[in-house]
């Protein structure tokens, strides 16, 4: 073969590579443009990740977002208590619900009531609720401003003339959409007072609480009058200290956040001679079982099990008085995400349908004579019967909710 054959060979050869690698190079940059497809598309894998996975959504024919909104007191979100355990039934609804979405504002001042319910009325939150009894005039007020949105509250129900302002609904009448949320906490308060009339060996146990509003001093009332049945049928003189149902004079902090007054007021009932306490103010009562421990005492928590809740107090916590407010929130939700929403209306947690109760003695359990546990067992199932029908709030209705125990029904 001649010089220029291989000549002319050698550069088709050298042209066909040229070609190759440049084409090769296409195919890589289309690649780069394939995977920077991918990057985005994984991005969306996140936000569908954020909804709880998006095939599962799919799965439920894209439901559409149920949103519920919850707005506290000042005491706070993470107050062991009262606003935590609402919030933390929502949540338990959210848990089942992929389409159930919630969020709260925290309200640092009463002030702010009305323009944390508005917030959410204002983007049409499907369901909206007021964590309690402060809230009542705010709420009555945004929900008349809201008529086709649904609302509650805990702890009161409408109507309400002491706390709604006069001309508004939800003062003398019922408001449509708004649903209450009440429960008989002197049923379980009364076994909890007599539960601490038979441990006490000083003979005194003390009561105080955030606010003398009928939503705190309810469960003075049934810690009082349980105190007195166990002097009835023992012959004791065992001494409520804070707290007087005759005449509604009490220890209060008028605070529901300040730890320092809760502490203080703790200190001044162990001074007296109390060697078991009560505290009802949510997050207050927690210094409280400090002074209990360094004093030889012990402390009963509110609203949860506070063996649970109230994290290095489970030495000192003899039993809690419990409302159901996680589960009672969780149906609630419930009832409004599948339609059943029920204004003009409200439900009312008692020693029955186990809407109220006591907390199991825990760690204490050995303090607590086999005796008294059963006395105590005996008297929760004759309220339940109705043998017992006056723990307290019938006798001095005054300190209790009206709907429960007033002339409104």
């Amino acid at each position: 073969m001649s010089k220029r054959v291989l000549s002319i060979l050698a550069l088709l050869i050298i042209a066909s590579m040229v070609l190759v690698a440049c084409g090769g190079n296409n195919d890589a940059n289309n690649n780069d443009a394939a995977n920077n497809d991918m990057g985005d598309n994984d991005t969306g894998d996140d936000d569908m990740g954020d909804d709880d996975m998006g095939d599962d959504d799919m799965g439920d024919d894209d439901m559409e977002p149920f949103l519920v909104g919850f707005v506290t007191d000042t005491g706070g979100i993470n107050d062991d208590s009262f606003n935590e355990t609402q919030y933390n039934g929502i949540l338990m609804a959210a848990d089942e619900i992929p389409a159930i979405q919630a969020q709260y504002i925290q309200s640092d001042e009463a002030s702010q009531y009305e323009a944390n319910l508005t917030e959410f009325a204002s983007q049409d939150y499907d369901l909206i609720v007021a964590s309690g009894f402060f809230l009542a005039d705010a709420l009555a007020r945004v929900a008349e401003q809201y008529p086709d949105l649904n609302f509650a509250i805990y702890d009161m129900s409408l109507p309400d003339a002491f706390n709604v302002s006069e001309g508004t609904i939800g003062n003398a009448e019922c408001a449509p959409n708004v649903f209450g949320t009440e429960f008989k906490t002197d049923e379980a308060a009364f076994l909890a007072g007599y539960l601490a009339a038979g441990v006490t060996k000083t003979g005194k146990v003390g009561y105080f609480g955030g606010a003398k509003i009928p939503t705190v001093t309810i469960f003075g009332v049934g810690f009082q009058a349980g105190i007195e049945y166990y002097n009835a049928e023992k012959g004791t003189d065992v001494q409520l200290l804070g707290w007087d149902s005759a005449t509604g004079e009490g220890l209060f902090t008028n605070d529901f956040v300040d730890l320092t007054k809760g502490k203080e007021m703790t200190v001044t009932l162990f001074d007296q001679g109390a060697d078991i306490f009560m505290p009802v103010g949510g997050l207050i009562g927690s210094p409280g079982f400090d002074v209990a421990r360094e004093r030889g005492g012990y402390g009963i928590w509110v609203d949860t099990d506070g063996y649970l809740s109230v994290q290095g107090s489970q030495d000192v916590i003899l039993t809690s008085v419990l409302k159901q407010m996680d589960t009672t929130m969780y149906e609630l939700v419930m009832n409004a995400y599948n339609g059943n929403f029920e204004g003009c209306s409200y439900y009312v947690g008692d020693l029955t349908n186990g809407g109220v109760g006591l907390a199991p003695y825990h760690d204490l359990e050995s303090e607590v004579p086999a005796e008294l546990a059963a006395e105590v067992e005996a008297l929760k199932a004759m309220i339940i019967s109705g043998e017992i029908s006056d723990t307290g709030c019938g006798s001095y209705p005054e300190w209790c909710p009206s709907t429960l125990y007033g002339t409104t029904e």
